[in-house]
C-alpha cells in the first residue's frame, strides 16, 4: 500500500552510486519566493553561490517529478518535489578493494577497508562504502544496516531491498547482534585482564574525541580479553554490548592501552592526508545473529587481518 504522502520515485538515476537531492518546496507565509529559482537563490545562494544556481537552472540540473527540467522563472507552488544532483568536490580514492563475505537477495557482508566512510557523510560522498558497492554491485538501493568508523575495517551489513532494511537495523538498534572486534594495543601486565569496562561516554558535535564523563551513569560497556602479546604489544578481542561513538577506542585508552595508531586517543592530532600506510589497529571481526526474516542463524568473519604485533 503506498502511503497518502508518499514521494514519488526519483526520476534521476543514481550518479557514482550516489541519489540525487530530493528536495519539497515548503509552505512559508513569511517569505516572498514568486519562483522556484527564488527560493533556490534564499535557501543555498549563500553555500554555492547564485551564479552556480543560474549555471545548474542551464544546464537542466533541477528536474520535477515528470524528469523534466524546471526552469528558473517557474511560479513557485508548495509541496512541489524538484530532484538535482549536488557538485560533488574531488576526492582521493582509499586504494584498498571493499571485499564481499556473503551476498544474498537480502543482504550483502562487506569488509570495508581501513579509512573507507560506511556512509556518504561530510567530505566523503562518492568515496563510500555504499557508493562504491551500488555501483559494484549493480544493486541501487543498497543501504547499509549500521555504520563502522571511517578507520575502522572490517564487517558491516548492507540491504539490498529497502522494505528489509528496519528488520535488520532492528537488530543492532536492539543490541540483538554480538560483535567481536581485534585489536592491537600496548601490553601491560598490571592491567588486569579480561575486564569488562563500563562508563558514560558523551560526544560533542564538531569535537572530533568523545570523553567519558566521571561519576556519570554508564551508557557503554566493553569486555576486553588478551589474545597473547609479543615485545610491548598485545593483540586483544574487544566484545561490545552497547555501541556508543568511538567505544572501543575510548575504554581502551582508558586502561591506559590505545590503539596503535590511533590518531584521535590519547592525543588529537592536527588534520593532515591520511597515512594509508599507517592504519588504526582495529578490525570489526565477528557478525553473529539471527536473521529476522528467516529465523536462521548468522555468523559471519572477515577475512581482513590487522598484521602481525610490532616486532613480531
Amino acid at each position: 500500500m503506498v502511503r497518502r504522502n508518499s514521494a514519488p520515485p526519483a526520476p534521476l538515476p543514481q550518479r557514482d552510486g550516489v541519489d540525487p537531492v530530493r528536495l519539497r518546496l515548503p509552505p512559508d507565509p513569511g517569505h516572498d519566493w514568486p519562483t522556484v529559482r527564488d527560493h533556490l537563490i534564499a535557501r543555498f545562494g549563500r553555500a554555492v553561490g547564485g551564479e552556480r544556481i543560474d549555471a545548474m537552472f542551464g544546464e537542466g540540473r533541477f528536474v520535477g517529478a515528470d524528469g523534466r527540467p524546471v526552469g528558473p522563472a517557474e511560479p513557485y507552488t508548495a509541496g512541489r518535489y524538484v530532484w538535482f544532483h549536488r557538485d560533488f568536490a574531488p576526492e582521493e580514492r582509499v586504494p584498498f578493494g571493499i571485499g564481499v563475505v556473503h551476498r544474498d537477495e537480502r543482504i550483502v557482508i562487506a569488509d570495508k577497508p581501513h579509512f573507507l566512510a560506511t556512509m556518504p557523510r561530510g567530505g566523503h560522498i562518492t568515496e563510500t562504502a555504499s557508493a562504491r558497492l551500488r555501483r559494484d554491485l549493480g544493486l541501487p538501493a543498497l543501504q547499509p544496516a549500521h555504520r563502522l568508523d571511517r578507520l575502522t575495517a572490517g564487517l558491516v551489513l548492507f540491504v539490498v531491498r529497502p522494505e528489509d532494511r528496519g528488520a535488520y537495523q532492528t537488530l543492532f538498534r536492539d543490541r540483538r547482534v554480538r560483535k567481536e572486534y581485534e585489536a592491537i594495543a600496548p601490553y601491560d601486565p598490571a592491567v588486569a585482564l579480561p575486564v569488562t569496562v563500563r562508563s558514560r561516554i558523551e560526544k560533542e558535535r564538531g569535537v572530533m574525541a568523545a570523553r567519558e564523563v566521571p561519576g556519570g551513569e554508564p551508557n557503554s560497556e566493553s569486555r576486553v580479553e588478551l589474545l597473547g602479546h609479543h615485545g610491548g604489544y598485545g593483540r586483544y578481542r574487544l566484545l561490545p554490548a552497547t555501541g556508543r561513538t568511538h567505544q572501543l577506542r575510548v575504554h581502551m585508552n582508558a586502561l591506559g592501552l590505545p590503539l596503535l595508531d590511533d590518531p584521535v586517543y590519547p592525543v588529537v592530532q592536527e588534520p593532515g592526508p591520511d597515512d594509508y600506510s599507517r592504519p588504526l589497529r582495529l578490525l570489526a571481526k565477528v557478525l553473529e545473529f539471527t536473521d529476522p526474516l528467516t529465523g536462521e542463524p548468522r555468523r559471519f568473519e572477515s577475512r581482513l587481518s590487522l598484521g602481525p604485533v610490532p616486532g613480531q
